[in-house]
């Protein structure tokens, strides 16, 4: 596995946001349905209506760029990672977030179709680039998390914010993913759907489609999936379960963060329930923006590593392992 790095790393949340309690789905609810949105363990949600994923995605781009010191004229490459629902089909959202950075050299493309789990498929598509082509030095990775029905609760999983993201990968930097696995099953390509093509959009939900096969059986394959991922990785990289200072997920729920740790036997980082509380879930934006809280609260320049896991009921699971500080024996400097 070779490794590569996040030069740059940055966050869009818009400044407008909504109580959990006063989301206007909760009043089409049974009670027993807004018990469970209520005990989530997410307080408020970004909410900028005026915003969509492209728009998101551009800004947190822009910072990133800035964070890095470059110019979209730097960028060798752009990659998109899939809105849930794009503004118009038959459009390139990727070439769209090209002409508003103004990145005109860079080649741009999108992935996705995991979820919350497509993160993955963009870091593995930049380091493809960067390992392949001795020309290519900086790649872009954006998304612009937004619901993709004009309700922001899934029931009974999550709460929804907005949220763009941007990640400048490079060969060198201060955050160094050491390895990443990825696992996908087609048990549940449909469990979560949305109908779009006989309403209008006021009348899209997202659905689950078979509660008790998530509540359960997805579950319990997450359980032993996670924990594969978790000991593949450790054990292929030399690595103890007590060499590793943060253990990080994506943020869905207060009881997702205890499913983990038992399923693991680990300590969730603090920074996940913290950040769920103030942003809810935020798609494939989740567990780098806990990783870097995790790091920018410790404000440490000590070698660390970090595990992060994600998961999707595409179904998907993921498993990265990053390092962070000042390695021993080394010249390089990481966060």
């Amino acid at each position: 596995m070779s490794a590569f790095a996040l030069r740059a790393a940055s966050w869009y949340l818009p400044t407008r946001s909504v109580a959990v309690g006063e989301l206007p789905e909760l009043a089409a609810l049974t009670p027993a349905q807004r018990e469970t949105c209520l005990a989530l363990g997410i307080d408020r949600v970004p909410a900028d209506d005026g915003l969509d994923a492209v728009g998101l995605a551009v800004r947190a781009a822009r910072q990133a760029l800035a964070e890095a010191g470059l110019s979209p004229d730097d960028l060798d490459a752009l990659i998109v990672i899939d809105s849930r629902a794009p503004e118009a089909f038959a459009v390139s959202e990727a070439t769209r977030t090209q002409a508003l950075l103004g990145a005109e050299r860079a080649l741009a493309f999108s992935v996705g179709g995991l979820g919350c789990t497509s993160i993955v498929p963009g870091l593995l598509a930049a380091r493809g680039l960067l390992y392949a082509d001795p020309d290519v030095r900086h790649v872009l990775v954006t998304h612009g998390s937004k619901p993709a029905t004009p309700h922001r609760y899934r029931h009974p999983v999550t709460v929804y914010g907005d949220c763009g993201q941007a990640l400048v990968v490079a060969r060198d930097g201060p955050v160094r993913i050491l390895d990443v696995l990825a696992e996908t099953s087609g048990a549940y390509w449909d469990l979560f759907r949305v109908d779009f093509r006989d309403r209008p959009y006021e009348r899209w939900r997202e659905e689950c489609t078979d509660l008790p096969r998530y509540s359960f059986n997805l579950a319990m394959e997450t359980r032993g999936r996670m924990r594969g991922l978790y000991r593949r990785i450790l054990d292929r990289n030399g690595r103890q379960p007590s060499d590793i200072r943060y253990h990080i997920t994506q943020n869905m729920s207060a009881g997702s963060f205890r499913f983990q740790a038992d399923a693991l036997g680990i300590t969730i980082d603090d920074a996940c329930p913290g950040n769920l509380r103030r942003y809810g879930h935020l798609g494939p934006n989740d567990v780098l923006l806990n990783l870097y809280s995790a790091l920018a609260r410790d404000g440490t320049a000590e070698a660390a590593e970090a595990v992060v896991f994600n998961a999707s009921p595409s179904a998907s699971w993921s498993a990265m392992l990053v390092a962070s500080g000042v390695r021993p024996a080394s010249r390089s400097h990481f966060l």
